[in-house]
């Protein structure tokens, strides 16, 4: 199954993630409301007909493919053996189907705090994802390079290190990292593509910042 982790925090709190679930009736019946082909297209997911009405959304994630059933909309992450989403999680990708209106990838990188209404909540963005990072690796740039390989990343030329990782299809993030002295500590920030409001809304994108701190961590 796909990385979702139990513990996500898209914003300030615990009680923002159980907030961001509890919408998931709403979020699943406007969704509803779409042609799920052209839902699809605009998320770049793949819809599969399998009846008058019915069908699947095939969404990559994270390397994986979440399966949401139409128009049932439940779904389970498939792997090596499927197991069905949390409310939680549907709400994530309820809310990405939800936003994605097919702009194209810009190419141009921003923080979190330059996203539209990222600003109020980029301190704890940034405590919970680069802080949590540079903490964990300080130094060891060679760990760093290790961590950002076994998770996927595809290597960029942006400050001392740098990764790219596509945890959805038109929502690419890169991971920099300034590496310090016995001076100045290292520095890490997680950045999206100016498009990815056209993707997720900031709690989404935040919860995407997070899971990447998650995975780096894990293998620190």
């Amino acid at each position: 199954m796909p990385d979702f982790g139990r513990d996500w925090r898209p914003s300030r709190s615990p009680e923002a993630s159980a907030k961001f679930a509890e919408r998931v009736d709403e979020l699943r019946e406007s969704l509803l409301l779409l042609d799920p082909s052209l839902v699809a297209e605009r998320s770049g997911a793949a819809y599969l007909t399998l009846g008058p009405g019915r069908g699947e959304l095939h969404i990559p994630f994270w390397g994986n493919v979440c399966i949401l059933a139409w128009p049932e909309l439940t779904g389970y992450g498939h792997l090596n053996e499927p197991e069905p989403l949390t409310d939680f999680q549907l709400a994530f990708l309820f809310h990405h189907l939800l936003t994605a209106d097919g702009m194209p990838v810009s190419g141009t990188w921003v923080s979190f705090a330059d996203l539209p209404d990222g600003r109020v909540y980029n301190a704890a963005f940034q405590g919970y994802s680069g802080d949590e990072i540079s903490k964990a690796f300080e130094l060891d740039l060679n760990a760093f390079h290790k961590a950002c390989q076994s998770t996927g990343g595809q290597p960029a030329d942006l400050a001392s290190a740098s990764y790219v990782f596509q945890p959805l299809p038109h929502v690419p993030l890169v991971i920099t990292y300034w590496l310090g002295d016995e001076d100045f500590p290292s520095s890490c920030k997680i950045l999206f593509d100016e498009s990815a409001s056209h993707y997720l809304p900031i709690d989404g994108c935040a919860v995407l910042g997070s899971m990447l701190a998650r995975k780096l961590l894990a293998v620190a």
